[in-house]
C-alpha cells in the first residue's frame, strides 16, 4: 500500500501528525515512541517507528533545536580555510565535537571585518550552541563579539585572540616561538637579523615581534628598524621586502618572517637574484606548512601544532556547556612551540 499517495502527502515532508493521525494516536505519543520512551508500549514503539520508515519520516531539526534549546552543532570561524595551519585546527575541533555528538559548521573570513561580522550573525541566527573563533585581519573592533556573550553562547578564541574580551582561549607561545626562531639564528652566527613583523594589530605578531625584540636584546645584539616591515605577510609582500633589504648598504644576514608564506616570497626574490640561502642569506618561517619541508633548501619554521589547538579549543568548550553562563571559568591553554630546523638557517652545519 502507498501510504503517501493515500494520504495526500508529498515524499520528504511527513510530519509526526501525519503519523499521529494515519496510528489513531496523538502527536505527543507519537514524539515520544520514536524517541524511545519506555512510557509509550513495545507495541505501540514498534508501531510508529515502522510506520515511519515506511513513510520515509524525518524529524524536524529546526523544531528540535528550538524545543530543546540546543543543535548540537559549533560553529567555526577562520579567516582562510586552504591554509595547512587552520585545516588542521579545523581537523581537531571536528573529531573532538564529532566524539561528544556535535557537528560543526565551517565559515571563512578572507581576513575582513565585514565578513567576520556576517558570518558570526549567521551562526548566532543558526542557533549554534558555541562560537569558536581565530580572528580576522582586518577586525579592530569587537562589539559582534559581545553580542555572542551577551547572549550567553559560549564563545573561545584560539590562535589569534582578542585581549580585551574575557574568554577561553587555546594558542601557542608565539613570543617564545620568535624567542627560539631568532636565538637559533644567533646560535648559528647571524648577527644582522630583519623580521617581517606583520599588522601589529594582531596579537599574535605582537607577540611574535616582542620575542624577536628580546632574542637580540639578550644577545645583545642591536635592533635596525630598517631591518622591520610592518606588512600583510603574503608572498609578494615577501618578494618585496626583501628586494628593499638586499639593496640596503648594510644589509642584513637573516631573514626571520612571522609567516611561512612571505618567507617563501623572500627566498624567491634571493633565488632569482643569484644569492645563497643560508650563505648570503638565512630564513626562518613561521607555521611548517607543507612546502617547507620539499623546497630547496628546506625551510627552517615554528610547527603552530594546529590539531592539538583545535583538540584544545573544542575540549574548553566542552567544559563550558556543562558550566552556567553565570559560573563559567574561562581557562587559557597555551601549547608549547617547536623550532623545526632546515637547511635555510644551517650556517655552521654546511
Amino acid at each position: 500500500m502507498n501510504f503517501i499517495r493515500l494520504f495526500g502527502m508529498k515524499t520528504g515532508q511527513v510530519t509526526i501528525h501525519d503519523i499521529a493521525r494515519m496510528l489513531d494516536i496523538s502527536a505527543s505519543t507519537v514524539s515520544r515512541a520514536l524517541s524511545g520512551n519506555t512510557r509509550i508500549s513495545r507495541a505501540t514503539r514498534d508501531k510508529v517507528k515502522m510506520l515511519a520508515e515506511k513513510l520515509n519520516y524525518q524529524p524536524n531539526v529546526v523544531a528540535t533545536n528550538l524545543r530543546t534549546g540546543k543543535s548540537k552543532t559549533i560553529g567555526i570561524v577562520v579567516p582562510h580555510i586552504n591554509r595547512n595551519f587552520f585545516s588542521n585546527v579545523i581537523g581537531g575541533i571536528e573529531q573532538t565535537a564529532s566524539n561528544a555528538g556535535y557537528r560543526v559548521i565551517i565559515t571563512q573570513t578572507h581576513e575582513l571585518y565585514e565578513k567576520e561580522v556576517e558570518n558570526i550573525r549567521a551562526l548566532i541566527n543558526a542557533r549554534v550552541d558555541g562560537i569558536l573563533v581565530s580572528v580576522s585581519g582586518g577586525t579592530k573592533t569587537y562589539d559582534h563579539f559581545n553580542q555572542v556573550k551577551k547572549r550567553g553562547i559560549p564563545l573561545l578564541f584560539f590562535d589569534r585572540t582578542i585581549d580585551e574580551i574575557e574568554t577561553g582561549r587555546v594558542m601557542i607561545d608565539d613570543f617564545r616561538a620568535a624567542y627560539k626562531a631568532v636565538k637559533h639564528l644567533i646560535d648559528e652566527g647571524f648577527k644582522h637579523i630583519a623580521h617581517f613583523a606583520g599588522p601589529q594589530h594582531i596579537n599574535i605578531y605582537r607577540k611574535r615581534l616582542g620575542g624577536y625584540q628580546e632574542a637580540l636584546k639578550e644577545s645583545g645584539l642591536s635592533m635596525n628598524e630598517d631591518f622591520i616591515f610592518f606588512d600583510n605577510l603574503t608572498e609578494e609582500k615577501g618578494w618585496k621586502a626583501t628586494e628593499k633589504l638586499m639593496k640596503l648598504k648594510n644589509r642584513p644576514d637573516a631573514i626571520f618572517s612571522a609567516s611561512d608564506i612571505s618567507a617563501l616570497g623572500a627566498i624567491k626574490y634571493l633565488k632569482e637574484h643569484g644569492f645563497r640561502i643560508p650563505e648570503d642569506m638565512a630564513v626562518v618561517g613561521f607555521a611548517n606548512e607543507p612546502f617547507t619541508s620539499i623546497m630547496d633548501p628546506g625551510l627552517t619554521s615554528v610547527e603552530q601544532k594546529g590539531y592539538l589547538i583545535g583538540v584544545g579549543v573544542a575540549s574548553l568548550f566542552l567544559e563550558e556547556i556543562m558550566q552556567s553562563a553565570e559560573a563559567r571559568q574561562f581557562r587559557k591553554v597555551i601549547i608549547e612551540p617547536e623550532l623545526i630546523i632546515r637547511k635555510s638557517s644551517l650556517k655552521k652545519s654546511r
